[in-house]
Protein backbone atom coordinates (compact mmCIF):
# COMPACT_ATOMS: atom_id res chain seq x y z
CA UNK A 1 0.00 0.00 0.00
CA UNK A 2 1.69 3.22 -1.13
CA UNK A 3 0.98 6.11 1.45
CA UNK A 4 0.63 9.77 -0.10
CA UNK A 5 3.59 12.14 1.80
CA UNK A 6 1.60 15.19 1.80
CA UNK A 7 -1.46 13.24 3.39
CA UNK A 8 1.00 11.86 5.77
CA UNK A 9 2.60 15.25 6.84
CA UNK A 10 -1.27 16.35 7.39
CA UNK A 11 -2.13 13.46 9.41
CA UNK A 12 0.74 13.82 11.63
CA UNK A 13 0.51 17.39 11.82
CA UNK A 14 -2.69 17.33 13.83
CA UNK A 15 -0.33 15.89 16.71
CA UNK A 16 0.85 18.89 18.84
CA UNK A 17 4.69 19.15 19.37
CA UNK A 18 6.81 21.11 21.22
CA UNK A 19 9.68 22.50 18.90
CA UNK A 20 13.57 22.18 19.66
CA UNK A 21 17.05 22.95 18.18
CA UNK A 22 19.40 20.07 18.50
CA UNK A 23 22.91 21.50 18.77
CA UNK A 24 26.56 20.10 19.12
CA UNK A 25 30.51 21.27 18.12
CA UNK A 26 31.86 19.21 15.13
CA UNK A 27 35.46 20.17 13.49
CA UNK A 28 33.45 22.22 11.09
CA UNK A 29 32.22 24.16 14.40
CA UNK A 30 28.71 24.81 16.01
CA UNK A 31 25.70 23.44 14.39
CA UNK A 32 22.52 23.42 15.16
CA UNK A 33 18.96 21.74 13.22
CA UNK A 34 15.36 22.84 14.09
CA UNK A 35 13.77 19.39 15.26
CA UNK A 36 10.43 18.40 17.04
CA UNK A 37 10.96 14.34 16.78
CA UNK A 38 12.27 14.30 20.26
CA UNK A 39 11.03 12.30 22.80
CA UNK A 40 11.96 11.28 26.51
CA UNK A 41 12.65 7.10 26.25
CA UNK A 42 13.63 6.24 29.66
CA UNK A 43 14.19 7.12 33.43
CA UNK A 44 16.83 4.42 34.21
CA UNK A 45 18.93 5.19 32.77
CA UNK A 46 17.93 8.36 31.49
CA UNK A 47 17.84 8.00 27.95
CA UNK A 48 16.03 10.52 25.04
CA UNK A 49 15.93 10.16 20.82
CA UNK A 50 15.99 12.36 18.56
CA UNK A 51 15.47 11.39 14.58
CA UNK A 52 17.10 13.47 11.76
CA UNK A 53 17.82 13.26 8.16
CA UNK A 54 20.05 11.80 7.08
CA UNK A 55 20.97 14.53 5.00
CA UNK A 56 21.42 16.78 7.85
CA UNK A 57 25.06 18.33 8.68
CA UNK A 58 23.96 18.26 12.30
CA UNK A 59 23.50 14.62 12.00
CA UNK A 60 27.44 14.30 10.67
CA UNK A 61 28.34 16.87 13.05
CA UNK A 62 26.66 14.37 15.85
CA UNK A 63 28.35 11.50 14.62
CA UNK A 64 31.55 12.99 15.03
CA UNK A 65 31.32 14.85 18.31
CA UNK A 66 29.21 11.56 19.76
CA UNK A 67 27.51 14.18 22.14
CA UNK A 68 24.63 16.82 21.38
CA UNK A 69 22.24 19.03 23.33
CA UNK A 70 18.61 19.31 22.97
CA UNK A 71 17.42 23.05 23.51
CA UNK A 72 13.45 22.90 24.28
CA UNK A 73 12.48 26.93 22.73
CA UNK A 74 10.31 29.32 24.16
CA UNK A 75 7.66 31.11 22.20
CA UNK A 76 10.11 34.08 22.27
CA UNK A 77 12.71 31.80 20.16
CA UNK A 78 10.01 31.44 16.91
CA UNK A 79 12.72 33.46 14.87
CA UNK A 80 15.73 30.73 15.88
CA UNK A 81 13.28 28.19 14.94
CA UNK A 82 12.75 29.68 11.93
CA UNK A 83 16.32 30.03 11.32
CA UNK A 84 17.58 26.72 12.09
CA UNK A 85 14.95 25.10 10.10
CA UNK A 86 16.64 26.08 6.58
CA UNK A 87 19.51 25.96 4.94
CA UNK A 88 21.36 29.06 5.15
CA UNK A 89 24.29 31.14 5.20
CA UNK A 90 23.13 32.55 8.48
CA UNK A 91 22.96 29.30 10.17
CA UNK A 92 25.89 27.44 8.66
CA UNK A 93 28.38 30.48 9.12
CA UNK A 94 26.53 32.31 11.88
CA UNK A 95 24.68 29.85 14.26
CA UNK A 96 21.93 32.25 13.48
CA UNK A 97 23.45 34.97 15.80
CA UNK A 98 21.93 32.52 18.94
CA UNK A 99 23.40 33.63 21.99
CA UNK A 100 24.70 30.54 23.98
CA UNK A 101 27.20 28.79 26.48
CA UNK A 102 29.32 26.01 26.14
CA UNK A 103 28.87 22.94 28.66
CA UNK A 104 31.49 21.22 29.84
CA UNK A 105 31.66 18.69 26.91
CA UNK A 106 31.84 21.94 24.53
CA UNK A 107 28.15 21.59 23.02
CA UNK A 108 26.60 24.74 22.45
CA UNK A 109 23.35 25.78 24.76
CA UNK A 110 21.10 28.49 23.62
CA UNK A 111 20.14 31.11 25.94
CA UNK A 112 16.85 31.91 27.13
CA UNK A 113 15.51 28.26 25.81
CA UNK A 114 12.87 26.92 28.57
CA UNK A 115 15.23 23.60 29.65
CA UNK A 116 18.14 21.91 27.74
CA UNK A 117 18.88 18.33 27.87
CA UNK A 118 22.14 17.15 26.89
CA UNK A 119 23.29 13.89 26.13
CA UNK A 120 26.20 11.29 24.86
CA UNK A 121 25.19 9.27 21.65
CA UNK A 122 24.68 5.62 22.72
CA UNK A 123 22.59 4.16 19.48
CA UNK A 124 22.26 5.39 16.11
CA UNK A 125 19.47 3.71 14.48
CA UNK A 126 18.37 3.25 10.81
CA UNK A 127 14.68 4.71 10.64
CA UNK A 128 14.03 5.53 6.56
CA UNK A 129 15.36 9.23 5.20
CA UNK A 130 16.36 9.78 9.39
CA UNK A 131 18.26 8.42 11.86
CA UNK A 132 17.32 7.66 15.07
CA UNK A 133 19.55 9.25 17.74
CA UNK A 134 19.37 7.43 21.57
CA UNK A 135 21.17 9.36 23.57
CA UNK A 136 22.06 8.97 27.52
CA UNK A 137 21.10 12.35 29.46
CA UNK A 138 24.89 13.97 30.73
CA UNK A 139 23.66 17.11 31.69
CA UNK A 140 20.23 19.29 32.18
CA UNK A 141 18.91 22.60 33.35
CA UNK A 142 15.83 24.95 33.20
CA UNK A 143 15.71 28.18 32.51
CA UNK A 144 15.10 29.23 36.26
CA UNK A 145 18.25 27.84 37.34
CA UNK A 146 21.06 29.89 37.99
CA UNK A 147 22.83 30.91 34.13
CA UNK A 148 25.97 29.60 33.71
CA UNK A 149 29.03 31.41 32.44
CA UNK A 150 29.02 32.68 28.61
CA UNK A 151 32.01 31.39 26.74
CA UNK A 152 33.23 32.81 23.05
CA UNK A 153 31.89 30.86 20.32
CA UNK A 154 35.95 30.73 19.59
CA UNK A 155 37.30 29.74 23.27
CA UNK A 156 37.01 26.34 24.80
CA UNK A 157 35.83 26.65 28.74
CA UNK A 158 38.66 26.75 30.91
CA UNK A 159 38.61 23.90 33.50
CA UNK A 160 36.99 26.55 36.12
CA UNK A 161 34.41 27.63 33.53
CA UNK A 162 33.44 23.89 33.30
CA UNK A 163 33.37 23.19 36.72
CA UNK A 164 30.96 26.16 36.88
CA UNK A 165 28.92 25.12 34.24
CA UNK A 166 28.25 21.71 35.41
CA UNK A 167 27.46 23.22 39.06
CA UNK A 168 25.16 25.65 37.57
CA UNK A 169 23.06 22.92 35.70
CA UNK A 170 22.30 20.84 38.79
CA UNK A 171 21.85 23.96 41.10
CA UNK A 172 18.62 22.97 42.81
CA UNK A 173 18.13 26.42 44.06
CA UNK A 174 15.62 28.46 41.66
CA UNK A 175 14.91 32.24 41.37
CA UNK A 176 11.61 33.13 42.99
CA UNK A 177 9.77 36.04 40.84
CA UNK A 178 10.92 35.29 37.45
CA UNK A 179 7.85 35.66 34.91
CA UNK A 180 7.07 32.47 33.59
CA UNK A 181 8.28 31.51 30.18
CA UNK A 182 5.59 29.48 27.42
CA UNK A 183 6.78 27.23 25.30
CA UNK A 184 6.98 27.44 21.03
CA UNK A 185 4.12 24.91 20.12
CA UNK A 186 4.13 23.05 16.49
CA UNK A 187 0.85 21.92 14.58
CA UNK A 188 -0.60 21.88 11.31
CA UNK A 189 2.69 22.86 9.91
CA UNK A 190 2.65 26.62 11.56
CA UNK A 191 4.33 27.75 15.27
CA UNK A 192 1.84 28.43 17.85
CA UNK A 193 1.63 30.10 20.79
CA UNK A 194 -0.28 29.11 24.03
CA UNK A 195 -3.37 31.67 24.46
CA UNK A 196 -3.95 30.66 27.85
CA UNK A 197 -2.45 29.16 31.14
CA UNK A 198 -5.35 26.23 31.29
CA UNK A 199 -3.99 23.48 33.31
CA UNK A 200 -5.76 20.68 34.92
CA UNK A 201 -4.37 17.75 37.56
CA UNK A 202 -4.17 14.44 35.94
CA UNK A 203 -6.48 12.01 36.69
CA UNK A 204 -3.86 9.35 36.56
CA UNK A 205 -1.87 8.78 39.87
CA UNK A 206 0.76 8.05 37.34
CA UNK A 207 3.38 11.32 36.94
CA UNK A 208 2.97 10.87 33.28
CA UNK A 209 0.95 8.71 30.47
CA UNK A 210 2.17 5.20 30.50
CA UNK A 211 1.52 2.27 28.86
CA UNK A 212 2.15 -0.05 31.76
CA UNK A 213 -0.82 -1.81 32.55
Amino acid sequence: MSIDKEFFRQVLGQFVTGVTVVTTRGSAGLVGLTVNAFSSVSLDPPLILVCIDLKSRTLQAIRESQVFAVNILSQEQEELARCFAVPSEERYRYFCHAPYRLSARGTPLLEGSLAFVEARLVADYPGGDHAILLGEVVALGTHDRPSAPSVQANAAPSEHEAASIDIALHDGNGQPGQPEKQPLAYYRGRYRHLASDYAQPSLSPLPAPSDVV
